[in-house]
C-alpha cells in the first residue's frame, strides 16, 4: 500500500487571476488516461496507484552520480549482448492501475515486446536509489511492487548506511541474493559475470 505524502497546492492561472488547487480532494479519480497525459508533460517523478499520484522528491547531485555510474556499468555489460538500461523519468506499469518510476531499469533484450515507447510493460532488473525523505518507499514497499510485476531482479542501493541489497524473485516474494558493502562487489545472479565495486558506486561523483 503506498503511502500518500501531504500534497502541496498547484496553482493555475486564469484571465491573470491566479488560483490555488487543491490536489489532495482529487486523490483516488485520477485516471490512468490522466496520469499519462500528466508525466507526459514533465520531468518530474510521479507514480500512480489505483487513482492516487505520488510526486517523488527531485533528485540530489549525489543520487544523480550514484544512478550515472550505474547506468554506465549496467549498459557496458548488457548492451553488448542486446540488453538495453534506461533511467527515470521513464514509466514502468506494474500491472493495471499502478505506475512506478524506477531509478534504473534493464531488458535484456532490446526487441522485448514488453518495452513500449509509453511506458514500459515490464523489465528484468530494476534499481532504486534510497531517498532519505522516505526510506521505507524503496526498502519496504517497492519490493512488493515490484515482485508484484514479476521482476527477476532489484537491487536497493542504499547512500543512507551504504549498502547495495540485491533481491531476486522466488515465487511471488524476493529473497535476498546478497549484501554487499564498502570492500565487497555487489553482484547480479540475473547478469552472470556482472559485478560493481561499492566504493566506486558511493564514491561516484
Amino acid at each position: 500500500m503506498t503511502v500518500i505524502a501531504a500534497v502541496q497546492p498547484m496553482q493555475i492561472a486564469l484571465a491573470g487571476e491566479i488560483t490555488d488547487i487543491d490536489l489532495t480532494a482529487l486523490q483516488g479519480t485520477w485516471s490512468v488516461a490522466q496520469y499519462l497525459a500528466m508525466t507526459a508533460q514533465t520531468n518530474r517523478l510521479i507514480e500512480y496507484t489505483d487513482g492516487v499520484i505520488e510526486v517523488l522528491p527531485m533528485p540530489t547531485d549525489k543520487h544523480q552520480a550514484i544512478s550515472l555510474f550505474l547506468l554506465l556499468s549496467f549498459l557496458a555489460f548488457v548492451r553488448p549482448c542486446g540488453g538495453v538500461t534506461f533511467y527515470a523519468p521513464l514509466r514502468l506499469e506494474i500491472r493495471p492501475g499502478k505506475f512506478r518510476e524506477p531509478d534504473l531499469m534493464l531488458l535484456l533484450r532490446g526487441d522485448d515486446p514488453r518495452r513500449q515507447n509509453d511506458y514500459w510493460r515490464g523489465a528484468d532488473l530494476v534499481a532504486e536509489i534510497v531517498s532519505p525523505d522516505n526510506p521505507a518507499r524503496d526498502l519496504d514497499e517497492k519490493p512488493r511492487d515490484y515482485a508484484e510485476a514479476g521482476i527477476p531482479e532489484y537491487w536497493i542501493v542504499n547512500p543512507l548506511d551504504e549498502t547495495i541489497t540485491v533481491l531476486t524473485l522466488a515465487g511471488d516474494a524476493y529473497t535476498v541474493y546478497g549484501v554487499f558493502r564498502r570492500g565487497d562487489e555487489a553482484r547480479s545472479k540475473l547478469l552472470d559475470g556482472f559485478a560493481v565495486r561499492v566504493d566506486e558506486v558511493f564514491d561516484a561523483r
